[in-house]
């Protein structure tokens, strides 16, 4: 069964683009916005990824940080992420656990395009995950729900 609103959110450890361990547990007193996406530099993602970018500040009034995370290695991410400018961690998850463990893995071994709001305590407020890559989240429900618990 997919994650709800109302869980807690699965704890991770990935190694971001500098190869620096992060954590969930990391951003307590933070809320988090959590999104899962297929592959670096493809359309779709680097739609959505500087979407995030060009509204930071929208997303730091709500108290909230961005956490992109793909199966890219640490190296391709570090890449793009210079190359988009993209001011936020973004983390691999090579291995695949964490896309699993909030149910964001597409057959083909990437991960599902997908948006979760974590509040400061670690649950979940909002979950949004899309069978179709060609997606993107509905960002307007993701700043909704970062107002109501901001």
């Amino acid at each position: 069964m997919p994650l709800q609103p109302g869980q807690k959110a699965p704890e991770f450890t990935l190694l971001n683009t500098e190869e620096k361990e992060i954590s969930l547990a990391d951003f307590q007193n933070k809320n988090v916005v959590l999104l899962f996406f297929p592959k670096a530099y493809t359309r779709v993602c680097t739609t959505e990824l500087c979407l995030m970018r060009d509204e930071i500040n929208i997303y730091a009034g709500l108290n909230a940080e961005i956490i992109g995370i793909s199966v890219d290695p640490p190296s391709t991410l570090a890449a793009y992420k210079a190359d988009q400018q993209l001011p936020f961690n973004l983390l691999s998850d090579a291995d695949k656990t964490v896309s699993q463990a909030y149910e964001s893995l597409y057959d083909t071994g990437v991960s599902k395009r997908s948006a979760f709001v974590i509040d400061h305590n670690g649950i979940i407020q909002h979950a949004e995950v899309l069978e179709n890559a060609g997606e993107i989240p509905n960002f307007d429900a993701v700043k909704e729900t970062l107002e109501k618990i901001k």
